[in-house]
């Protein structure tokens, strides 16, 4: 019988950020040719494990061996010459280089000082056959999908040989049809001799492809479990601490009069393209309609009208009955419109702002006192809504930078809702989230309409679209080509009308 060989070893690993405690003494193996899944909640600590290993962190306690040597990983430097890479969740890409030159970028091959960037092309197309992970090595990433950077960042740490990756929510923003073939990927990678560590919350992507899990938990160890050994539910349970159960959300109030009324509306993408063609949609207060639709059908393009961002063409946007002329996003806010971007980075935060600025972003002017803003009062409204919204860590002076996707979309979430908004426009609220964060924003969404608020989900997810949503309307090549009741749909009739197969 073989006795698997261990490749990472941490023992007792421990860290902390001030008084708050990350990991608690962790310990974790990862054997060669596994995958193995690390499950927990946003914060409880799994990224900074990884991170740890990856040597972007120090611990204050605990030992790291890497092939039964012990090694000190004071840098990722360190780390990548051990034979260790990282994808992390938020690309590192430089947009305007091609493919092969991100690959390449610190790691360039030269002769007498001549970068030999043929050679390099060639390597790295040979490595993406070997692996499944195609791609053109000449196109700039601007130009490519996030499907297609995923497998950039990937091809970029195999390119420095890296034997062990570690994986920190790749899915997070991949379409169903991207996921589907990562994972086809993950198993080329350890089929190959690779060992992969898949940082994660999503438990159908656990029960897939990985063959053991540690659940951490608030920063501690709760188990290491063999997958094969465990159902979806025995997971959750472990993550959160208690039994999670997805059902409907009963609504508290009858649809009320039509709030939002789109006609007709044309605009193009960032390219001078037609992306929507005669859009007419109208919402109600007290709905929530969802927006779904395969990634580049124009949904980007719609909610980005909607939020002021981009001029249309033609057509009118009406809000309960009153024209909005030439809108902006001061003009959309003031009207009573909130925007949860689907990108909290870049689109929904100041990244090196503290919590409390990134709060009143939008309402500066009810903050401000001689031109000055007032600090006290800002910061007490933050202390609110981050004990309201279980934003961690608990601390208003925080920078957004320094926090976990989910308490950044909480940061996000909870200004949007603090402006009491007529509209809501809430793109993929939970990409990126964990069992326990999706099912809270899902009652804050609920909470929104039973208030009377007009709800647009734009979302993939049709677990999600049929456990939030009264109404779907689909959207495809820029038109909406089908409105359907929930209730009285089926996913296999939404599944055709996202193909484009429209059926009245």
């Amino acid at each position: 019988m073989n006795v698997p060989q261990t490749v990472v070893e941490l023992k007792s690993i421990t860290k902390y950020f001030g008084e708050f405690c990350a990991n608690d003494g962790i310990d974790f193996t990862l054997q060669k040719g596994e995958v193995h899944a690390i499950l927990g909640e946003n914060g409880a600590g799994k990224s900074t494990l990884m991170n740890i290993l990856y040597g972007l962190l120090q611990p204050i306690d605990g030992e790291i061996y890497i092939y039964g040597k012990r090694v000190n990983v004071l840098s990722p430097r360190v780390a990548i010459q051990q034979g260790i890479g990282m994808v992390h969740q938020h690309f590192m890409l430089v947009k305007l280089f091609t493919v092969t030159e991100n690959i390449i970028l610190g790691s360039e091959i030269t002769k007498f000082g001549v970068l030999k960037y043929g050679q390099a092309e060639q390597e790295i197309e040979a490595l993406s056959r070997k692996y499944g992970l195609l791609v053109d090595p000449t196109s700039r990433i601007k130009d490519i999908s996030i499907g297609i950077q995923q497998r950039v960042e990937l091809l970029k740490v195999l390119y420095r040989g890296a034997k062990i990756l570690i994986l920190d929510e790749p899915t997070a923003v991949l379409t169903p049809q991207e996921i589907v073939e990562l994972m086809k990927a993950i198993r080329g990678l350890v089929e190959s001799g690779n060992s992969v560590i898949l940082i994660t919350h999503k438990l159908r992507e656990i029960m897939e492809v990985a063959n053991r899990c540690t659940v951490i938990r608030q920063g501690k160890l709760i188990d290491t479990v063999d997958v094969s050994s465990v159902s979806e539910q025995d997971l959750a349970s472990m993550m959160v601490g208690h039994e999670v159960v997805f059902a409907p959300i009963p609504r508290k109030i009858s649809k009320g009069k039509e709030r939002l009324t789109i006609k007709n509306i044309f605009a193009n993408d960032r390219k001078g393209f037609p992306m929507l063609r005669g859009i007419d949609l109208q919402l109600h207060g007290g709905e929530i309609l969802a927006l779904a639709g395969v990634e580049g059908n124009g949904q980007r393009e719609f909610i980005e009208v909607l939020a002021g961002v981009r001029p249309f063409a033609k057509g009118k946007i009406y809000l309960e009955q009153q024209e909005i002329v030439n809108p902006n996003p001061q003009k959309m806010f003031e009207f009573g419109f909130g925007n949860i971007p689907e990108d909290r980075q870049k689109e929904g935060l100041v990244l090196e702002f503290n919590i409390a600025e990134n709060i009143v972003l939008h309402s500066s002017k009810s903050f401000s006192k001689k031109f000055f803003l007032n600090q006290e009062k800002m910061h007490s409204v933050a202390m609110k809504l981050i004990k309201e919204f279980s934003i961690k860590p608990e601390d208003s002076y925080c920078k957004c930078k320094h926090m976990s996707g989910g308490n950044q979309q909480k940061v996000v979430i909870s200004r949007e809702l603090f402006a009491k908004p007529k509209v809501l426009i809430v793109a993929h609220p939970t990409r990126g989230l964990d069992v326990g964060a999706t099912d809270y924003v899902h009652h804050c969404l609920c909470d929104q309409r039973d208030q009377g608020v007009a709800v647009l989900l734009v979302s993939f997810d049709l677990d999600e679209i049929f456990r939030l949503a009264d109404r779907v309307a689909v959207i495809y090549e820029g038109h909406i080509i089908g409105i359907r009741d929930t209730e009285k749909t089926t996913r296999s009739e939404i599944g055709l009308l996202l193909a484009g197969q429209k059926h009245d």
